[in-house]
């Protein structure tokens, strides 16, 4: 019998969650294609583009174990509800820097990187405690088509947030686009406090010794050597093959394409992710996951080595759109070996522990491309990072060979 391929959408908490999600989503991409594009404008240097992923990134590692062990013994509900809080007043307080900017830029921009410092402090808690709670609102046997649609939904609001960033940013204005912002982080904090959700019983980390309890993801994710090259090659394609930070750069100076082309650049890897998540949540899974997902990451950094070499804007947004798709397949995976692999309770500390390696390798990746561009020049900071993201592939495939033949991925026993 073929799978129900909406048996998530039947639930209805799954739904209001993925209300909550795309809106959140959306709001997040307009903020940082907004600050990106403010902020260099103001200072005209590639650097501030990296500092702006230092900022957020180093709260969100600096208390990211901490957080999973607090997901796994508290309310997950609760606590993804003041994060998204503390990130609606954030998203407040860019409205209100933008609305006195010619006082704040006369200080500097350092009033943007503390509220995005601030951001990344609360993703940090939001990340485990949203993630694992996901994996309770549908039953276990749907947990593929659910992490299939949550990607999507996720991937939407990627390629929707920076196309109206862009456009609202060149035709109304910094302010009014910050407002928009602030309004969708607004709504999807009164999504998902609708959600209906019946905490499980705390796990026995109640009983463990603090130290003990927060590096338990860490062990978990060593012993699961699989589990462990899939996060690493995750980590390093995003970390060198990133491309993204430098897209102001790229849109300015190499393109010549404005805020708006910055806009549909922003958005092309995740139209061409939500192309295959909607092919990819009406597919069975994949018969050799390992494989595919190593060819997929190799198929992202040939792409992003194309997109530093290209001079055209239609080849360079063609270029996005295929690495977004390939780079969907990889997540795609990982994400179900994350969830599928793992016992329920170890999951908020083990999401804590993908966090470290791979939610905040955009950021960690935008801090790289900036100190690259700065040395060497936008283009040869691109293309050198995707020939690493290469090279990563050789080595992830010939020291895990496990990954390269695992075949269909199975649940815990």
């Amino acid at each position: 019998m073929r799978p129900d391929p909406y048996a998530s959408f039947r639930i209805p908490n799954f739904r209001r969650f993925i209300v909550s999600l795309l809106t959140m989503t959306v709001g997040a991409q307009v903020q940082t294609l907004v600050v990106s594009w403010q902020i260099y404008h103001i200072t005209h240097d590639p650097l501030s583009l990296g500092l702006i992923g230092l900022a957020e990134v180093v709260p969100f590692i600096g208390v990211a174990l901490f957080a999973g062990h607090v997901a796994d013994r508290f309310d997950r509900r609760r606590i993804a509800l003041w994060s998204l809080t503390v990130l609606f007043i954030c998203a407040l307080s860019l409205v209100a820097l933008s609305h006195a900017r010619a006082r704040v830029i006369a200080h500097g921009v350092w009033p943007f990187y503390i509220v995005i410092g601030i951001g990344g402090l609360a993703r940090s808690f939001l990340m485990p405690a949203r993630n694992s709670l996901a994996v309770g609102l549908v039953p276990r046997e749907n947990l593929p088509n659910s992490i299939a649609w949550r990607s999507s939904t996720w991937q939407t609001g990627a390629v929707a947030g920076p196309a109206l960033g862009g456009l609202l940013y060149g035709f109304v204005g910094v302010t009014a686009t910050y407002a928009v912002q602030a309004a969708l982080m607004l709504v999807a904090l009164i999504a998902f406090a609708m959600i209906r959700y019946e905490p499980r019983p705390a796990s026995a980390a109640r009983d463990e010794d603090i130290r003990d309890n927060l590096l338990s993801g860490l062990r978990f994710v060593w012993g699961e050597r699989v589990l462990l090259g899939a996060l690493t090659l995750d980590l390093f394609s995003v970390l060198l093959g990133g491309a993204e930070a430098l897209l102001p750069v790229f849109a300015d100076r190499v393109l010549h394409v404005g805020p708006q082309g910055l806009g549909l650049l922003r958005a092309a890897p995740a139209a061409g992710a939500v192309v295959m998540s909607f092919y990819m949540a009406h597919r069975p899974p994949f018969q050799r996951a390992g494989r595919t997902m190593l060819l997929a990451v190799a198929l992202f950094a040939a792409c992003i080595i194309g997109f530093g070499l290209s001079r055209s804007f239609y080849l360079s947004a063609a270029l996005l759109v295929v690495s977004g798709m390939a780079d969907n397949i990889s997540v795609l995976i990982r994400q179900t070996m994350l969830q599928v692999l793992t016992p329920p309770p170890l999951l908020g500390r083990v999401i804590a522990v993908n966090s470290i390696f791979v939610g905040s390798s955009n950021e960690l990746g935008a801090f790289e491309s900036g100190v690259t561009a700065r040395l060497l020049g936008a283009v040869p900071a691109v293309v050198l990072g995707g020939v690493a993201s290469l090279a990563v592939v050789g080595i992830v495939a010939r020291t895990i060979p496990r990954l390269r033949r695992m075949r269909e991925i199975q649940p815990a026993k």
